[in-house]
């Protein structure tokens, strides 16, 4: 399963000497009237360049072992000659074994982009300072999107990522821009994102993700019915934590089903008449608002 993102400007086509992230790119200014549409096309490319060349383990990754993802950056208002706001939509994927499928990991908006680029200065990013607010968020996103690849492929194998991640948020505390902090009202922004994933609370959230994908959409091509009990199970994890509220907001189980509610419908609609009761039971509880959803589990046709 691929997900396209419609360019409103212009993708470019490169060829990278990529590391971990096989990243498409692209930034969308068409609210931005009568600008400098070189800016924003050369904007993209350092974007670019600098998801896909930055090396951000020390693993050596094959051309074919890349984390596919994607980032849009939606511009909406410049201040001034290097000043801009908007919002940025991330999108990561995972291949799943022995198909040519592939699993949405993250789906996420966030409405809190604002930052400064000035046209051809080189982008830069420290583990140890926050150096610019655009590089910080897009080295944060680069670490939850490596984070949960490898919880996917291992139990808790994602923590060194996230720790990164958290790094992130606590150089960027006295910055400026909104999305750093525990204080700004919505609590859905990266403080909370790494919050969550790093919260004990939330680690069989976490197993969760292992169970999912290595032990249950990675059988599935050579064992449909295990993978999908394996499946169930991960989702009695998540259950567990929503009974358990660590937080009223449950922010990182809608991360979970904002990527995968649609994956469970496909999953879940080719089993039997009592696992997809159990399922869609639990769905309705921790995901009721797209209850309505899950119910066409129950209305396919059962084997």
């Amino acid at each position: 399963m691929k997900r396209f993102i419609g360019l409103l400007l212009v993708l470019v086509p490169f060829v990278a000497n990529s590391q971990e992230l096989r990243c498409n790119v692209s930034v969308n200014s068409q609210r931005i009237q009568g600008t400098n549409r070189l800016l924003f096309q050369n904007m993209q490319t350092a974007i670019y360049e600098f998801m896909n060349n930055t090396p951000w383990t020390n693993h050596v990754y094959g051309f074919d072992e890349r984390i596919e993802c994607s980032i849009m950056l939606n511009i909406t208002e410049q201040i001034g000659s290097d000043e801009f706001k908007g919002t940025i939509q991330i999108q990561s994927r995972r291949p799943v074994f022995n198909t040519s499928y592939n699993t949405t990991m993250l789906n996420f908006q966030d409405n809190n982009l604002h930052f400064r680029y000035r046209e051809y200065e080189k982008l830069e990013f420290s583990e140890s300072s926050h150096l610019s607010n655009l590089t910080s968020i897009l080295a944060f996103y680069a670490y939850i999107i490596i984070g949960l690849d490898y919880d996917s492929f291992s139990k808790l194998g994602g923590t060194e990522y996230f720790q990164k991640a958290e790094r992130i948020v606590n150089n960027a505390q006295n910055a400026v821009e909104r999305g750093w902090k525990a204080y700004e009202g919505n609590r859905k922004n990266r403080y909370w994102m790494i919050e969550n994933l790093l919260n004990p609370k939330y680690q069989p959230l976490r197993e969760a993700l292992y169970r999912y994908h290595r032990l249950g959409l990675d059988v599935m091509s050579e064992k449909a019915a295990e993978g999908r009990v394996e499946i169930a199970e991960s989702l009695a994890l998540l259950q567990r934590v929503y009974r358990e509220k660590p937080d009223p907001y449950l922010f990182a189980l809608q991360l979970f089903f904002d990527a995968k509610n649609e994956e469970l419908v496909n999953i879940f609609s080719e089993s039997y008449p009592t696992e997809k009761a159990r399922v869609v039971n639990i769905l309705t509880e921790i995901d009721n608002p797209n209850a309505a959803k899950y119910k066409r589990i129950i209305e396919q046709n059962t084997q």
